[in-house]
């Protein structure tokens, strides 16, 4: 093992480049109150010894660590992949840095990766859970650094700010496109029902469709699963298989309305002249399916990218005008409904 490469403090840029180490230190900082000369001579200096600044010191002396956490639920989720770039391309402008932690939405975890961040001294927090509850207020409320909820809500009176879309009404439109059809046997693809991000509000946009129209949920026309593409699949392909098989499907989200899709056609059945289906989320996927799948286009990356912005402000102390968004979303229909426009 080779020997470690002796750290070069500010004190040895400083005696390299003739000047103070509180010259180096306002050269770092970006502090203008620095003569040209005297700058290129410390950065000369910094780039010939390779010197890099400690964070951890500039962020006790500022009070700053600009960083900032970020509590989500699966990076590996389509959805919440296109929502992190928003906040990491808006952090990026900002000059912050974040650290990006997986719950798995789970509660404990949640509430673990939460207090771990604020040790760490981040500068803001985004949340992008589940449910917030009361353990969740007293830690949020225990704490000087603004959170701000994205993709989340709480529902509490006077709630922390957030950035969303109507999960509920945008379901509920997407359901209607099927009613609108003409279709009375609507098959239902979700996740858990414990999810109060997706799994839930979106299956109850089903049931108030449903309920609006005069039709009767029908429970063996609902199936969960996990909001992968197999679980889709799976639980498509035994509504189909049933008694009453539905004529068209809702999926919570475009993975499982793919797997849908690939379903019927294992069957040897097409979409949409004998299922039609629509999914939710509007991920690149969906554009790449054939048929083309109608879905619920969400803003993902503007919700990320409003959400860290939000919290910008509240870093440094900006002016807000509005702390509770909800963004406009679109239904875009394609080829995996009969009806094309609204």
């Amino acid at each position: 093992m080779g020997k470690r490469k002796e750290t070069i403090t500010i004190y040895d840029v400083a005696r390299e480049a003739g000047v103070s180490m509180a010259t180096v230190s306002r050269v770092v900082n970006g502090n203008p109150n620095v003569k040209p000369v005297t700058r290129k001579k410390v950065l000369d200096a910094i780039e010939r010894m390779g010197y890099r600044p400690n964070a951890v010191a500039r962020g006790l002396a500022s009070k700053k660590t600009t960083t900032v956490g970020v509590v989500i639920p699966d990076i590996s989720y389509a959805f919440f992949a296109e929502l992190t770039r928003g906040i990491e391309d808006i952090a990026k402008m900002y000059h912050y840095n974040i650290i990006l932690c997986n719950s798995d939405l789970k509660k404990e975890k949640e509430l673990q990766l939460t207090e771990a961040l604020l040790e760490k001294q981040v500068d803001g927090l985004l949340f992008l859970g589940g449910k917030v509850t009361d353990e969740h207020r007293e830690i949020f409320n225990g704490t000087d650094v603004p959170v701000v909820l994205a993709a989340t809500r709480d529902e509490a009176k006077n709630a922390r700010p957030f950035v969303t879309i109507d999960q509920v009404k945008a379901a509920k439109e997407a359901t209607d496109v099927l009613i609108r059809e003409g279709h009375e046997r609507i098959g239902f693809l979700g996740g858990p029902l414990t999810d109060p991000l997706i799994g839930y509000p979106r299956y109850q946009g089903y049931r108030e469709a449903l309920e609006e129209n005069g039709m009767s949920l029908d429970e063996d026309r609902v199936r969960l699963g996990n909001y992968r593409y197999h679980s889709g699949y799976d639980a498509a392909r035994e509504l189909l298989e049933s008694e009453q098989a539905p004529t068209a499907i809702f999926a919570v989200n475009d993975e499982m309305a793919v797997g849908a899709i690939h379903a019927v056609q294992d069957l040897g059945k097409r979409v949409p002249e004998d299922v039609s289906i629509i999914g939710f989320d509007n991920i690149p996927l969906a554009s790449q399916v054939r048929p083309l799948l109608s879905t619920v286009a969400v803003p993902m990356y503007d919700i990320g990218a409003v959400a860290m912005r939000l919290l910008t402000k509240y870093m440094n102390e900006e002016t807000i005008e509005e702390d509770q968004v909800v963004l406009p979303y679109r239904l875009e229909l394609r080829d995996s409904t009969r009806l094309k426009e609204i």
